[in-house]
């Protein structure tokens, strides 16, 4: 399990990559991932390549990544996710609230 966080030149893109399973033991590092970036006016890319699973807790820290990133202003994209992750994101509704 690790996150690895990316930032573009500029500080306006921020790719957080999650490998293995995303679940509550990872919150720490998901956090310290995005914390010291801006937030609003940041476009947020979130790859779940190679994220097998993911558990309520996980979506719960996509929820705070939003709210950092400006609620319902926010520019976050979930990329790559597998079938069966994407069902979890699917069946908390997540395409309402995140690019796909």
């Amino acid at each position: 399990m690790a996150i690895n966080m990316t930032v573009s030149a500029n500080g306006d893109q921020v790719t957080i990559a999650v490998t293995g399973r995303f679940v509550f033991e990872l919150y720490d590092d998901f956090r310290a991932s995005y914390a010291g970036t801006a937030g609003v006016g940041v476009a947020y890319l979130v790859d779940l390549a190679d994220t097998e699973y993911l558990d309520s807790s996980a979506l719960g820290m996509l929820l705070l990544l939003r709210e950092h990133a400006g609620g319902v202003a926010s520019n976050i994209e979930i990329t790559q996710a597998s079938p069966e992750v994407r069902r979890i994101l699917d069946v908390a509704n997540f395409g309402k609230l995140f690019k796909f």
